[in-house]
């Protein structure tokens, strides 16, 4: 099963500068620092924020695409080669991203430019989070680690009334699928203890 996951964050603080040469570039950042999701998660609700440092190992080790909503057809830029530079800061994960001389590069310029594209989106799978339950019981997942696989320009996010909003891989429903094997296998335990 793919377990990636994907986030979006509504903004409208994409740069977007064009030198003399013609040469255009986008930057912004893909995720904030422990900003608490609004709900998440298709069937079991959650919450949802990421420590700083997160992405560190996977900056440093991995090779991220930047891509147009998601579509690994069309890639705009690549760590590897610095088209698309990430660096986690104060603030998050900041992105800066060479546009090549394509139509799709300057379709996605000139959209962002308009402002028709002001959202990014983030794929990512998880190596390390917690769960907590605040007082609100709601439960508020922490992601501590995590392999960065790609950061996306996309049209609007799943969820427009949203700042960060989930698609595809639902962690919270393996959680609990996972804690209700465990209760049932403790229960049978103690279930056999008694009868002896």
């Amino acid at each position: 099963m793919d377990k990636t996951e994907m986030r979006e964050l509504l903004t409208n603080k994409i740069e977007i500068r064009e030198d003399d040469d013609g040469n255009r570039t986008l930057s912004g950042y893909a995720v904030k620092w422990e900003m608490k999701s609004q709900v998440l998660g298709m069937f079991f609700k959650f919450r949802e924020q990421i420590k700083k440092g997160a992405f560190l190992e996977s900056l440093n080790n991995d090779d991220q695409r930047f891509l147009w909503s998601h579509d690994p057809s069309k890639v705009l830029g690549r760590s590897k080669n610095n088209t698309l530079r990430l660096q986690e800061d104060n603030t998050g994960l900041r992105f800066e991203l060479d546009l090549p001389n394509t139509s799709l590069a300057k379709d996605t310029y000139e959209s962002i430019q308009r402002g028709d594209v002001d959202g990014v989106s983030f794929g990512f799978n998880v190596q390390d989070d917690e769960v907590d339950e605040p007082d609100d019981d709601m439960p508020l997942r922490t992601i501590k680690k995590a392999k960065l696989i790609e950061v996306s320009a996309v049209a609007f996010p799943a969820y427009p009334d949203s700042e960060v909003s989930a698609r595809g891989y639902d962690p919270m429903k393996e959680r609990v699928e996972e804690m209700k094997g465990y209760r049932e296998e403790q229960t049978a335990k103690i279930k056999t203890l008694i009868d002896l």
